[in-house]
């Protein structure tokens, strides 16, 4: 993970991803940097629009979440035998959405895992 947070940042910085950069990036951060990992980090960066992908990965997130919420399977409790009604269901709390960077990020991460 530290791997894509160091080349989103030099991303964001406007310079180059290269294997020296991120590594000093990583290093300045106090992550043991792998040699190994950071060459297939920048080599699976070349030609990726960042740009691109952020916006797609922030969109994603976003139409991802549902628009309703699901129907449960209802069961017929004891009391509802006796007296013939339904028990009531208690309103389940929706989670907020919110568009921020850092699920931006995740969804990026999940592309170079």
């Amino acid at each position: 993970m530290e791997y894509v947070y160091g080349a989103l940042l030099l991303h964001s910085a406007g310079s180059e991803i290269d294997e020296t950069k991120l590594k000093k990036v990583l290093e300045g951060a106090g992550v043991k940097a792998d040699a190994a990992r950071i060459k297939s980090m920048v080599s699976s960066l070349q030609g990726v629009n960042i740009d691109e992908v952020l916006k797609n990965a922030a969109s994603a997130t976003v139409s991802a979440a549902p628009a309703a919420q699901a129907q449960s399977h209802e069961t017929p409790h004891e009391g509802d035998k006796k007296g013939g009604k339904k028990a009531k269901e208690e309103p389940k709390e929706e989670k907020k959405q919110e568009g921020s960077e850092d699920d931006a990020l995740a969804g990026l991460s999940s592309l170079f895992g």
